[in-house]
């Protein structure tokens, strides 16, 4: 029964999430609709009962611009990351198409990107300099996919040079999700054929969480590459989470705190 309520209060939280973004988003400024995204985002989570830890003092993520990437566990993480800072996401096409989830994604500004098509993604990178450069802050996850906690999937560092272009910091994040015991949480994993449907529930059903989400030191984009970058930031997340980082990882330059 408790279930059955909760997933109520889910349905009745997307349609409220739905009536903003169509009916007040038209109509708001841009601060206005970032106050409503980290807010709804951050309710979100109370009902799925997903309590969000604050990132420790000094790490907060930047108020200018930067690219934020971090490792992928769950759609959950978008809500994390905009409970704390909206930011405009990089996704895959497909979530475009999850029934209410997908649209109050687009609402939110996310950018879908159909993986594999060179064009497609020539347009987005094109796309993601000009935000930046705008001032706005990009959010991907370079893994391109999920991966169940514990592990860390090799990055793609196609997008990192948007960092360079637009001449903006890389921002990298590590994510986990806790149990009460400290633990990683198993039912934050969002892998292999699972529905969005079936996630949902699992989550209910489970014991509450604590998201973690840690922001690491700033990288400087400015003369690198974008496997360096990517390997920066991969060997920085890596760190975090106490999971081998690779051989070739070097020592990650400092962007200036201005």
């Amino acid at each position: 029964m408790r279930i059955a309520l909760r997933f109520a209060r889910v349905v009745l939280h997307l349609v409220r999430g739905l009536a903003i973004s169509a009916f007040l988003f038209p109509l708001t400024s841009a601060a206005y609709r970032e106050r409503c995204i980290r807010t709804w985002s951050a309710q979100l989570l109370a009902i799925l009962r997903v309590q969000l830890q604050p990132a420790p003092e000094g790490m907060q993520l930047p108020a200018r611009a930067a690219l934020i990437v971090a490792n992928h566990i769950s759609w959950l993480d978008i809500f994390v990351i905009n409970a704390l800072k909206p930011c405009r996401f990089v996704a895959k096409a497909d979530i475009r198409h999850w029934p209410v989830l997908g649209w109050l994604c687009a609402k939110a500004g996310t950018i879908f990107i159909a993986r594999g098509r060179q064009r497609e993604v020539r347009r987005v990178y094109q796309g993601l300099v000009t935000a930046l450069q705008a001032g706005e802050r990009i959010a991907f996850f370079p893994e391109g996919t999920t991966a169940a906690q514990g592990t860390l999937l090799p990055f793609h560092a196609n997008l990192f040079e948007a960092a360079i272009e637009a001449q903006v910091p890389v921002q990298p994040c590590a994510l986990r999700y806790l149990d009460g015991e400290g633990q990683l949480h198993r039912a934050a994993d969002f892998i292999g054929d699972t529905s969005f449907v079936d996630s949902l529930l699992l989550i209910l059903r489970s014991s509450p969480m604590r998201a973690e989400i840690v922001p690491l030191p700033l990288i400087a984009s400015e003369g690198a590459h974008r496997r360096d970058l990517s390997a920066y930031a991969r060997a920085a997340i890596a760190a975090a989470l106490m999971l081998p980082a690779d051989a070739n990882s070097t020592t990650v330059p400092a962007a200036a705190d201005n």
